[in-house]
């Protein structure tokens, strides 16, 4: 949301800059994210001047060019060369000074600098109006009409409107601010100063138009209704302040009767909406419902089928508007309008969420519909954009001020007791410092006594409605920075450290696994049951069953990632796509003893060639070894060394090897069965890794942080161990990870071999061993010293023969 610092200090006049504006709000919870600055000319017309064209002659060698001398104020006129046919002797001009830059209305912008052309010195640039970005015209120079002396900034001569506007952040429950006024409200309890509010004018008939009737169908959507006929209506361009203000943030103007409108709402937060009066059909408006499947044409051109539910603002012939989200094509403002009924109402913020969700319309006006308007400016913000439509558009009142308001809105009543303000706050606040920031922020203060008091707030506070959003009020005008520090501050109550940011340890994995040329697949949580019931590994009585199912095929949530996901592996693959890198983190639920249970997990698919064929080699497949390592350098990455290693044979894979840590599965990696993947109609081979995310979340210490090189180098040693056929890789690199001290780095097989040269039931590993010492250059006693410890632990610890 955009706010313009010159309209605020229409309410609150100030001094302080925008800097400090910006600090109080985003201190008092309307967060000031960004500050621009708001030019209506671009640049300022900074170096732009009034000069005097002294003297006009033609350019000695060419036909289209002057050559002129032109006092700009100085101390000798400054002779320049001109291409306009109208520039002449004694004219008032615009000259941009040499080192001024220029942004014209079309093209790059461009600095002035002394130059000669065809021969002759020019110092400066006399200039047209699409030059200075004025305009489009490119027929001639501009030429002045005024008296202002020579060398006079051209800022006063055009008048450049200059602004600085606040972006901010607002939040939902912050609906009472999503305007001028509504800033100016908390501006006006940080300063502690006045609002200054223009009194609403009485509306008298001023001539005749046309009778228009309003009924509500129901006053629960539409507690209140407003709106009054205004004619002899002259819809045209809006003058220059209005047109502006609506640029400074952000929008175009159309034309003087909708610019008003959209004025009001940014000013005031109150949605307004003109109809045609002519294209109201019996002069009646109706506010209600249409039947569903109804056809509906809105501002867009768009034509959209109507759920039944939304609010409209219809006549007796159909649809005009949906009420508080988007007008309609038929009834709109056109340069042809003469007279409007202009619309001012308060809105159920349901039936506007329902209806801006239905159709995907965000507006500006359902923006604050939805989130809840102040039931008591209706008519204050009609009356202040018909002022603004007599002055602007020369409109005349023509009809009542209709008003339907049944049932009065009431204040939110709430009782506070100063005892829950000290003790929620952590500091005892003055019972006067209380009463004055409620009251400066027209919170009233009554029946008070020793313990507490009643505060009544406005309806506009939508939520303020307890007694924790009075004492929130009391903070965050007193101040976060002002509450200090216990003495006796514990810290048993707070996180474990260090914390832990788990969407941004997801994002970076998300980075490293694009990196490596996997995509990101996000698939549905809710799938058939009937993968559960053939699966052969899910139990179909842990699915968690939906109520009121969309299908038959999406009637519980997703026991595994693995059947969505080969769900988009088909799709891919029956169009032609097959050579597949896919990930995905979701959530997977499951019935449990009482209630549900729901778990982070992450899934690795490849599937297909992971080399296409060329001249230079033939394809290869992905195999087991492209998904093993790239769930190694996951763990590796998150700083998580994992556990005992077994191989199984388990569904939903053909076979696959599982990683634990401690008692705990941490992955399982493998090809899929051909079943599974029948059940898929998938046809060609998938591997596929399943990880706990939310195990490894637990466990990791954070990404693995780079380390400056170190200016020591590195030794390689390399051993041939002859062991068991059934020793794993993984338990000879544990055996040396824990002997081989804070010297071995890493360590690798580079040669493996079973055959006729050694004992049957035997292998052996060719593995390179590489120690560094980052603070000493290692001696050949200190690389012998930690090879024999290493070579002793592999004889004890797995009964491995070295080779020599």
């Amino acid at each position: 949301m955009k706010i313009s610092i010159n309209r605020l200090k229409k309410y609150i006049p100030h001094t302080e800059s925008a800097e400090e504006i910006g600090a109080l709000l985003t201190q008092s919870g309307l967060e000031v994210e960004g500050l621009e600055e708001f030019v209506s000319v671009k640049g300022g017309l900074e170096g732009i001047v009034i000069g005097e064209v002294l003297t006009c002659e033609k350019h000695p060698d060419a036909d289209k060019l002057s050559l002129t001398t032109v006092d700009i104020g100085g101390e000798s006129p400054s002779q320049i060369v001109c291409g306009a046919p109208n520039v002449a002797q004694g004219q008032k001009v615009l000259v941009a000074t040499v080192g001024a830059t220029l942004y014209p209305s079309e093209g790059d912008s461009f600095q002035i600098k002394k130059a000669k052309i065809r021969g002759e010195v020019s110092e400066g640039m006399i200039c047209a109006e699409d030059e200075l970005g004025l305009g489009s015209s490119h027929a001639g120079i501009m030429v002045l009409d005024t008296d202002l002396p020579n060398g006079t900034s051209a800022s006063k001569f055009i008048e450049v409107d200059q602004d600085q506007v606040l972006e901010i952040g607002l939040t939902p429950n912050r609906a009472d601010a999503a305007s001028h006024l509504g800033v100016a409200r908390d501006l006006k309890a940080l300063l502690g100063r006045n609002l200054v509010i223009d009194t609403a004018p009485e509306l008298n008939l001023e001539a005749s138009g046309p009778a228009i009737q309003v009924e509500v169908e129901n006053s629960t959507d539409c507690p209140r209704y407003a709106g009054v006929v205004v004619s002899d209506l002259k819809v045209g361009p809006s003058p220059t302040w209005l047109q502006n203000f609506l640029i400074a943030l952000d929008l175009e103007p159309i034309n003087n009767v909708v610019d008003i409108t959209n004025f009001i709402l940014h000013d005031l937060g109150q949605p307004l909406h003109a109809f045609d009066t002519a294209k109201i059909s019996e002069g009646k408006i109706i506010v209600g419902k249409l039947s569903k499947d109804s056809k509906f044409v809105t501002l867009d051109g768009k034509e959209r089928k109507l759920s039944g539910e939304e609010l409209m603002i219809k006549d007796p012939k159909g649809g005009l508007c949906i009420a508080g989200v988007f007008g309609g094509v038929d009834s709109g403002v056109s340069e042809d309008t003469t007279s409007i009924f202009l619309e001012s109402a308060y809105f159920s913020p349901d039936i506007i969420r329902k209806g801006s969700q239905f159709h995907g319309l965000k507006t500006d006006a359902s923006f604050r519909f939805e989130r809840g308007t102040d039931p008591n400016m209706p008519v204050y913000a009609l009356k202040m954009a018909v002022k603004l439509l007599q002055e602007i558009a020369g409109g005349k009142v023509s009809s009542e001020l209709i008003d339907i308001y049944p049932e009065l809105i009431a204040d939110f009543v709430i009782d506070v007791t100063y005892g829950h303000i000290n003790r929620l706050i952590g500091k005892k606040i003055e019972p006067s410092q209380v009463k004055s920031i409620l009251e400066s922020l027209e919170i009233s203060v009554s029946n008070e006594t020793a313990e507490g008091f009643t505060a009544t707030a406005k309806p506009y506070r939508v939520d303020v409605t307890r007694e924790a959003d009075i004492i929130e009020e009391v903070l965050r005008i007193y101040g976060f920075h002002n509450v200090e520090l216990s003495e006796n501050l514990r810290t048993d109550y707070l996180a474990e450290h260090p914390v832990k940011d788990l969407n941004k340890l997801q994002y970076r994995l998300t980075e490293i696994l694009t990196g490596q040329g996997y995509y990101e697949m996000i698939t549905n949580s809710l799938t058939k049951s009937s993968y559960a019931e053939k699966s052969g590994f899910l139990d179909p009585k842990d699915s968690v069953v939906i109520y009121n199912k969309l299908s038959e095929d999406l009637d519980v949530m997703r026991q595994s990632l693995l059947y969505s996901g080969l769900e988009v592996l088909a799709r891919n693959i029956n169009r032609r796509q097959t050579d597949l890198k896919y990930f995905e983190f979701g959530t997977v639920y499951h019935k449990a003893a009482e209630g549900y249970v729901e778990s982070r997990r992450l899934s690795l698919f490849l599937t297909g060639k992971k080399t296409a064929e060329s001249w230079l080699e033939s394809a290869k497949a992905f195999a087991f070894a492209d998904i093993y390592s790239t769930v190694e350098g996951i763990l590796e990455k998150l700083n998580v060394s994992p556990g005992d290693l077994s191989i199984v044979e388990k569904a939903p894979f053909a076979y696959n090897l599982k990683i634990m840590l401690g008692q705990k599965e941490l992955a399982s990696i493998g090809l899929l069965d051909d079943r599974i993947l029948k059940q898929a109609e998938v046809r060609q081979e998938v591997w596929y890794a399943d990880l706990n995310w939310d195990l490894l979340c637990k466990k990791t210490s954070g990404l693995k942080k780079f380390e400056e090189i170190s200016k020591f180098p590195e030794v390689r040693r390399d051993l041939s161990l002859v062991i068991d056929k059934n020793v794993s890789y993984d338990q000879v690199k544990s055996v040396a990870t824990k002997f081989g001290g804070k010297l071995l780095k890493r360590i690798g097989v580079f040669d493996v071999y079973q055959g006729d040269k050694i004992d049957t039931g035997k292998k052996a590993y060719a593995l390179s061993f590489h120690l560094q010492d980052h603070e000493n250059t290692l001696t050949d006693k200190v690389i012998d010293k930690t090879m024999s410890k290493l070579i002793q632990a592999f004889e004890k610890e797995v009964g491995a023969l070295i080779r020599t």
